[in-house]
């Protein structure tokens, strides 16, 4: 008797002290009928959710088929940005040419009323059916409502621009003279599609600019008069072609050209051998130079990207693999601007890179609960250790039963926390600011204790902070005291939440074994109990 009331004892200053120990006391069980039509509430509720996100989902299926979301890489997005692409190149070249060369008339004003109206009908399209459905991502996520996309499209500077672009002045030549300068508004849409100039900018600045002094040769030779002396166009032939030609071998400085004979031909012609000389060396000689400068991380992003896309390809990786792999070096370099940020950071100064982690993470390290107490400096230091990486939509970050190494702070983008079957059920989303995985830090690989607990996968894209267990522990060599408060506290959390401090069934069950059933009565009191009521004295 005084063995077990010690046992009591000691069980109730455990309870005192750790207050995740189990209570001796039988809680009631709950009523059967009662636990039985809770579980039919739940699945009927679960079959409802169920059957109404399945007809969701069909509704946005068949919407899907009509008009799909679209994506910058989509192929038919593509061949339509090319389709744009020259609508917007006969505004620019063709509305200048008919501005300078004598190119309306009874008979060619049809069709250039034609194409104006096919140009127009091209952009509105673009405007009112492709750019609404275009995707974007917010926060790491992939954004595809197309409510959202097409609030997103109307509220960006791009719409302003578009808008503005396809405003109908061509109306005034109702009232004026047909004119191409009603369509000059068409020029502000080179913003729209920059990615299809990109490819020939250079070829195109060149060819552009010599179509403008070719439209100011004829603008010239009218002025001087036509044929009036050799220098001046002489009206034979193609107008646009010659000029074009005189251009060429004016700016280029290719020479064998007529002498220029009055004050304003020779001024012009000057001016020409002035922006040949100056212009076109400094575009041809230090475009290198400039460009290289301008887009340095641009070509090492593309150097990168393309020895990666070499190496899958020399070993065949699957298309599929080779889209995500793709797809994350696209977003890092949208997102960040550079494809590792500890590259920048190690050029930097000790103090700088301390002001920019303490400015980004500390205020997220110090709610952390494993920390609270700690060293500041041993949290700035842990802040210099921190590993920047980015995950796509589905990755996993961590899968169950992988040895824990890593703590994860969330800078951008959500995660969450699956499991069932296909890994279909979500328990818990975590968005930025969160912390997980902060325990594996301090379990031993004792019996498995550093094992992960649950699969996490990136819901969107994610950016995360890696602090690895091995620059936790250099860190901990410096600071003895913030050692012994963290490794009370990890005794704690691990107890409290660890999967290696879970108690066993007989050891939960210990502080009920003082209040089971008593034993039964020896036979030897039993042989005496019928003699003079002994049994009911020793009761009493």
């Amino acid at each position: 008797m005084i063995k077990r009331l010690r046992e009591r004892t000691e069980m109730l200053k455990e309870k005192t002290i750790d207050p995740y120990a189990t209570s001796p006391e039988i809680s009631p069980p709950v009523s059967k009928y009662k636990e039985k039509k809770k579980k039919d509430e739940e699945k009927r509720l679960e079959a409802e959710k169920k059957a109404e996100e399945e007809r969701l989902a069909e509704e946005a299926r068949k919407k899907a088929k009509i008009l799909p979301e679209l994506s910058c890489s989509y192929r038919r997005y593509i061949a339509w940005l090319t389709v744009v692409a020259v609508a917007f190149n006969y505004n620019v070249w063709f509305c200048s040419a008919r501005l300078a060369f004598p190119y309306h008339s009874e008979t060619a004003n049809p069709y250039w009323i034609f194409f104006d109206i096919l140009s127009d009908a091209v952009n509105i399209i673009d405007i009112m059916v492709w750019q609404p459905r275009l995707q974007f991502v917010k926060a790491g996520d992939i954004i595809k409502d197309r409510a959202l996309t097409k609030v997103h499209y109307r509220k960006s500077q791009r719409f302003k621009t578009d808008i503005i672009s396809i405003l109908p002045f061509d109306l005034l030549c109702l009232r004026f003279e047909f004119s191409s300068i009603y369509r000059l508004n068409r020029f502000i849409r080179v913003g729209s599609f920059h990615l299809a100039l990109i490819v020939a900018r250079t070829t195109g600045y060149l060819l552009f600019m010599l179509h403008l002094n070719a439209c100011a040769f004829y603008v010239a030779s009218v002025h001087q008069g036509l044929a009036t002396t050799t220098w001046v166009y002489d009206g034979k032939g193609s107008a646009y072609l010659r000029c074009y030609y005189f251009a060429v071998r004016s700016l280029i400085n290719i020479g064998g050209l007529p002498e220029p004979i009055t004050t304003f031909e020779i001024s012009f012609q000057m001016t020409n051998f002035f922006i040949g000389v100056f212009v076109f060396s400094s575009l041809i000689g230090q475009m290198r130079d400039v460009i290289g400068a301008a887009t340095a991380g641009e070509t090492y992003f593309r150097a990168s990207m393309d020895g990666c896309v070499a190496y899958m390809n020399t070993y065949s990786i699957p298309k599929l693999v080779q889209n995500r792999v793709r797809t994350w070096y696209n977003y890092t370099w949208a997102a960040q601007g550079m494809l590792d940020e500890s590259e920048l950071l190690d050029k930097m100064p000790l103090v700088m890179r301390t002001a920019i982690a303490v400015d980004i993470n500390l205020a997220t390290f110090q709610k952390i609960a494993l920390f609270q107490g700690c060293d500041q400096q041993m949290l700035v230091d842990m802040l210099l250790r921190l590993k920047s990486i980015v995950y796509l939509p589905g990755d996993f970050v961590v899968k169950k039963g992988d040895i824990g190494k890593e703590m994860y702070i969330i800078k951008s983008g959500a995660v969450q926390v699956v499991g069932g079957p296909d890994n279909s059920i979500v328990f818990v989303t975590l968005k930025a600011g969160c912390v997980f995985g902060e325990i594996s830090l301090l379990q031993s690989a004792k019996d498995g204790g550093n094992r992960r607990t649950a699969n996490v996968k990136a819901h969107g894209f994610a950016n995360l902070f890696v602090l690895e267990k091995k620059d936790l522990f250099d860190i901990l060599v410096h600071y003895p005291e913030s050692q012994k408060v963290l490794a009370r506290k990890g005794r704690k959390l691990i107890k409290a939440k660890g999967p290696a401090a879970a108690k066993t069934t007989e050891e939960k069950q210990k502080g009920l074994t003082l209040f089971g059933q008593k034993p039964p009565t020896p036979k030897m009191l039993k042989a005496f109990g019928n003699f003079g009521g002994l049994m009911d004295k020793l009761k009493v």
